[in-house]
């Protein structure tokens, strides 16, 4: 196929989706919800509605769509990397942006350390936490390092555990820890496809097999294949133990609806940029009231009674204007309703997977039941596993059927295939993923 006919047909392609999108919005009706789009509240949510009835109520996603200013030419199904700013956030980081160029070191001098502690405190309200237990970072891969470098409490001979869905670099960052701190390293192996007890008893048996285990990395959703794990039980099993827990939901808070108290740990890191869809470099340092005298300060930085939780990260000079917008950011991810996009996002998930696990040509990874999956998920060519392999088959379903997606790596099993939807991916566009894997047989 010429690229000149592909661009041809993507464009086609893309202006029949985002008909089809629109196709139970009357013409006036369309015209004013664009024209209301840069407010949150301008959205209606239906009242009396459940979360799981509303995510297939493509009018409603619809709606929620025309906030957000999507490219032609592709169907992209990879969100899983940063998350698009809706219209209402970018107006507001377009006018941070001017504020600050204006105002410069006479409003950063003045104002800004009150606006940053302001921003933080929203982030901690929003996620269930205290005021002064969150501290904003430039992203999770920043929070969830500092935790893990800075942590104190090692004695030589202990061991680190991590798993191989963990992030790549969170496992390099362990088998660090493993060579300058005397201590060894453990990794546990999960099935391409696991439930919750699985997933638990594999947890369990690596702590009962390893004794002398002191500091752990726990995922919440893997950035592979969106696998969700019991992050409550295990912190339970590891702390019944004595064993801590640093948490990594970089990819979960947005992806799903929780609170950090659910979760059971002292100390995470998280992503504003991806699922709360903030501007891109803004993230967050979780840690419990209490919980600081085994993560010490940044190199630096003083704390002696050990209560300040911005102490652990030293972010220099940041995007004043990203910071700025994320009270915005965490009102349009509210008005949208937490429970409403991670319903969406698990039924856009499904309508996928559930046809692909009837083909046997091709093989689903991440949750075998539902509490195990998320909206995020992942496949690859039954049998070809290879970096290789899945990276051909990256560019057919793009070069060929117009459908964006990403390789990951980093699995025991092998190489595959993410597929990440936005809460503003309709349906129709999901179909175009369903056929083309049909016709990959």
């Amino acid at each position: 196929m010429s690229s000149e006919s592909s661009s041809f047909n993507r464009r086609s392609m893309l202006k029949t989706l985002t008909a089809g999108a629109v196709y139970s919005l009357a013409a006036s009706e369309l015209v004013q919800a664009k024209s209301l789009a840069n407010t949150p509240a301008s959205l209606q949510v239906p009242k009396g509605v459940t979360p799981e009835a509303l995510a297939k109520d493509e009018s409603f996603w619809a709606k929620v769509a025309l906030f957000y200013d999507k490219a032609e030419g592709i169907v992209n199904l990879e969100h899983g990397y940063w998350g698009k700013m809706s219209r209402p956030v970018q107006t507001a980081y377009l006018e941070n942006t001017e504020m600050v160029n204006t105002q410069l070191s006479y409003y950063a001098r003045k104002e800004y350390n009150q606006d940053l502690v302001d921003s933080a405190n929203k982030v901690a309200a929003a996620l269930g936490a205290k005021d002064g237990e969150v501290v904003l970072t430039r992203n999770a891969t920043e929070s969830i390092h500092n935790l893990l470098r800075q942590y104190n409490d090692f004695k030589p001979g202990e061991t680190v555990l991590f798993t191989d869905i963990d992030y790549p670099s969170f496992k390099e960052t362990m088998q660090w820890l493993a060579k300058s701190r005397d201590v060894e390293p453990v990794e546990v192996i999960i099935p391409p496809q696991a439930n919750q007890q699985q997933i638990l008893d594999l947890y369990v048996k690596a702590f009962d097999s390893n004794p002398k285990l002191k500091l752990m990395l726990l995922t919440h959703a893997s950035n592979q294949h969106g696998l969700i794990l019991p992050v409550a039980k295990i912190a339970d099993a590891a702390k019944q133990r004595g064993i801590d827990v640093v948490c990594d939901c970089a990819q979960s808070w947005g992806l799903l609806d929780f609170k950090i108290t659910d979760l059971n740990v002292d100390w995470a890191g998280f992503n504003l940029h991806k699922w709360i869809g903030s501007p891109v470099g803004v993230g967050a340092l979780y840690m419990k009231q209490g919980s600081l005298t085994k993560i010490s300060p940044y190199p630096g930085e003083t704390d002696p009674d050990n209560t300040l939780t911005y102490k652990r990260v030293h972010t220099a000079t940041t995007n004043f204007a990203a910071t700025l917008t994320v009270p915005t950011a965490i009102d349009f991810h509210q008005s949208i309703g937490p429970a409403n996009k991670d319903a969406r996002l698990r039924y856009l998930h499904s309508l996928w997977a559930t046809e692909a696990k009837k083909m046997p040509h091709i093989e689903v990874l991440g949750g075998s039941d539902a509490e195990s999956s998320s909206g995020m998920g992942a496949f690859r060519l039954t049998g070809k596993t290879s970096f290789e392999d899945v990276t051909q088959l990256q560019k057919r379903l793009e070069n060929e059927f117009g459908v964006f997606t990403v390789v990951r790596k980093g699995l025991a099993s092998g190489c595959c295939i993410r597929v990440t939807p936005q809460v503003f991916v309709s349906a129709a566009e999901i179909a175009t993923l369903t056929d083309a894997l049909r016709k990959l047989a």
